[in-house]
């Protein structure tokens, strides 16, 4: 039913200067693969085949890292006897055969809503994911799949939901919901970074969606905010305030973020410490540091 996911990958990684200047954020690693492959392996395993990257201007690297041809290479590694990597390099290949990957550029940065209006076209008039590049959520029905079967039987926009502590609120949209059923929400209001007295609970949204082709009116229609940004938030607030319905899923797993460098570095340590490989040596390498 959902067969396209719009990643979003066209932020400058300001808070990561200046390493970002060269290497884009979602290609830093986590235990052995960049972020930006735990987000298309979660949209592969959730049925979804065409993935549409909102890129900046020569960022070529993603197209690069999912569909460059690495024949020569393949070859160099089989003549090197270098079964292992060989074996890794077809593994990642086997997984994203039949995937179709297109890339639409943003020439600014001009809010995550301008991104999704750049890949309009390639959308057309279907339902369709938005996934953020460094939002990753661990957890035994990958994310996409799960709002998917929540959007099979509401039909409507669907916004992945994660409780968190009240420290944390004035970091995230909080929004205001009334319970349907068992983690499912009918939004009532998105409240960006309210302080912790004005938070209507305690359920942030994480950066991964179910929408449908009616949100791109609703983004065209929006006055830029005083950055001068088009933001998703603002036009499925002004759905709701339509009455249009909006639901909300609170997911099952557990939500690991990457958009700073302290949540990067935590991330980072939680998927290395859990790497089969590398995960015993580093727990071994912890015991003995001082």
């Amino acid at each position: 039913m959902i067969q396209k996911a719009i990643v979003l990958t066209a932020g400058l990684g300001t808070r990561f200067l200046p390493l970002s200047k060269v290497l884009p954020k979602e290609f830093w690693p986590l235990a052995a693969k960049p972020m930006i492959q735990y987000i298309v392996e979660e949209a592969v395993n959730s049925g979804i085949n065409h993935i549409i990257f909102v890129v900046r201007p020569g960022q070529s690297m993603v197209f690069d890292y999912f569909k460059k041809p690495v024949k020569e290479l393949e070859q160099i590694l089989k003549e090197r006897n270098n079964e292992a990597s060989l074996e890794r390099l077809l593994q990642f290949e086997d997984t994203f055969r039949g995937v179709s990957f297109s890339f639409v550029i943003e020439k600014e940065p001009l809010g995550d809503g301008h991104a999704i209006l750049k890949a309009k076209k390639l959308i057309g008039n279907e339902p369709f994911a938005v996934l953020f590049d460094d939002d990753i959520v661990e957890s035994k029905t990958p994310c996409s799949r799960q709002l998917i079967s929540v959007f099979k039987t509401c039909q409507k926009p669907v916004l992945s939901l994660h409780r968190i502590s009240k420290e944390r609120f004035s970091f995230y949209g909080i929004v205001g919901v009334e319970k349907i059923a068992s983690r499912l929400f009918k939004m009532k209001k998105i409240v960006e970074k309210p302080p912790q007295e004005e938070a209507p609970s305690d359920l942030a949204v994480v950066g991964k969606y179910i929408l449908t082709p009616e949100i791109f009116s609703y983004l065209q229609k929006l006055t830029p905010n005083s950055r001068g940004e088009i933001i998703l938030a603002d036009a499925l607030s002004k759905m709701i305030n339509d009455g249009k319905l909006v639901y909300g899923y609170e997911l099952e797993g557990e939500w690991w973020e990457c958009g700073n460098p302290q949540a990067y570095l935590e991330t980072n340590f939680h998927f290395s410490l859990k790497h089969p490989e590398y995960g015993p040596k580093l727990k071994e390498f912890l015991k003995n540091y001082k």
